[in-house]
């Protein structure tokens, strides 16, 4: 997501920062490709012309153009506007007056929003709370099944009435329940529609009115741009909505739901959908994100994440066996799964500062399937072979191509690479004892 607003307006920026002083004309000619850029990425225009009208304002006081370094001042000011665009500092749930708090998610049908409450429920019970996912949505065939069967998956409790009618009697009796078994937070999976009808709205208001939920929480996904701007305006208008959770941000779109949901609703992004699975649910951190848009990285996001997808006891492990010299293929194939345990390579990437403005990179995808070759590599050998490659002969390493769908050739390579780590492990060991650096990578791992 981001990706190509992120490369326009580096390469506007980059120009900029060419000269060694701006004047109001230049910072006009940037700002009218700014606002080109954002236009296409699908934010909404009368967010773009206030945003730009605030950037001028800025952008041509003694600040900017009397500083040294009037570029990057300049960038300086489109980063703070982007972040109080959306929202300035990372919103927090609220929580209720009364035992237990009550979530509700509400939103047009294919939002994704039962798999969002999963999520959901998932942080939640990972921060110590005891949630109750409620299948409230009685309208769409399975949506009850699904949340049951997510609930089984998290170890979450999931209230469910088989052949109810009515969805407010179902959040009542589950909030009811939530309260004499000390559940909390409880999380309300409301229906949708493929449209904004007044039926919807009726029900919603009236499950509203009964459970007084402590947050009302719209699920929408990223990839619909301004229609899902457009709705979360409608919802907030009838529900009087506390914050919206993006759906699909890894996906291809263009970002403008992002940048334009919070100004024209009033309503925070609290949290971000950025993948299928369970766990791809991420607190919205504003700032972040506009670092992240102009190509800044988001250094504190990666640590988060390694530290989320890391064991130290099995990095306390390891690093005994890189003294011992005893890092074995099964090592190898630990360590990449638990880089690929922190989200797809392309976001890491955008994580990282500068790197998504290198040019000549490989393509993330092409090295997300290199991993996962290398993954099937090692799994089709046996536990002797990965503890001791160096037994692995030509019919073992066919044998092994075969298991893994790849050639013997790649085979071949991943053993070569493998001995020429090893290599440089013991070197750079050698070198903490008081020996001497090694003076180049070996050739296959350049």
């Amino acid at each position: 997501m981001f990706q190509g607003l992120s490369d326009r307006l580096n390469d506007i920026f980059k120009r900029l920062r060419g000269y060694g002083r701006l004047s109001e004309d230049n910072i006009a000619e940037a700002l009218r490709e700014v606002r080109l850029a954002l236009l296409e990425a699908d934010v909404n225009f009368k967010v773009v012309r206030s945003f730009l009208e605030r950037v001028r304002e800025r952008a041509v006081g003694r600040d900017v153009l009397e500083s040294l370094t009037p570029g990057q001042q300049l960038v300086k000011v489109v980063h703070e506007e982007l972040t109080a665009l959306m929202g300035g500092a990372a919103s927090q749930l609220r929580t209720a007056g009364q035992f237990p708090s009550v979530l509700m998610l509400v939103g047009l049908q294919g939002s994704g929003k039962t798999t969002t409450a999963g999520k959901l429920a998932r942080l939640l019970k990972e921060k110590g709370r005891r949630p109750l996912l409620v299948a409230a949505d009685l309208q769409r065939p399975a949506a009850q099944e699904q949340l049951a069967t997510l609930g089984r998956n998290l170890g979450v409790e999931v209230y469910h009435k088989a052949g109810a009618a009515s969805a407010v009697v179902v959040c009542r009796e589950a909030v009811s329940q939530a309260r004499s078994r000390l559940l909390d937070p409880v999380i309300l999976d409301t229906a949708g529609r493929l449209h904004i009808d007044e039926p919807l709205m009726q029900e919603l208001g009236a499950i509203k009115g009964e459970v007084k939920p402590a947050e009302i929480l719209m699920v929408v996904d990223a990839m619909t741009g301004q229609d899902a701007v457009n709705s979360a305006n409608s919802f907030h208008q009838a529900l009087d909505l506390t914050g919206v959770i993006l759906t699909k941000l890894d996906g291809d779109t263009r970002g403008g739901a992002a940048l334009s949901i919070r100004a024209v609703t009033g309503t925070p992004i609290k949290f971000v959908g950025v993948g299928e699975k369970l766990d791809a649910l991420e607190v919205f951190h504003p700032d972040r994100m506009a670092s992240r848009i102009l190509g800044m990285g988001d250094v504190l996001g990666l640590v988060e994440r390694a530290q989320e997808a890391f064991d130290a006891k099995q990095a306390a492990t390891l690093e005994k066996k890189l003294k011992a010299q005893r890092f074995t293929l099964e090592d190898f194939r630990d360590q990449l799964r638990q880089i690929r345990g922190m989200g797809p390579l392309e976001q890491l990437v955008g994580m990282i500062p500068g790197l998504s403005r290198l040019k000549g990179l490989p393509d993330a995808a092409a090295q997300e399937r290199e991993l996962k070759r290398v993954e099937a590599i090692i799994d089709s050998m046996t536990p002797g072979e990965r503890q001791r490659p160096e037994i692995l002969n030509g019919g073992r390493r066919k044998r092994i191509a075969s298991g893994s769908g790849t050639s013997v050739a790649e085979v071949n390579r991943l053993l070569k690479q493998f001995a020429d780590m090893q290599k440089m492990m013991r070197q750079l060991m050698q070198a903490g004892k008081g020996g001497r650096m090694p003076r180049q990578l070996p050739s296959s791992l350049r």
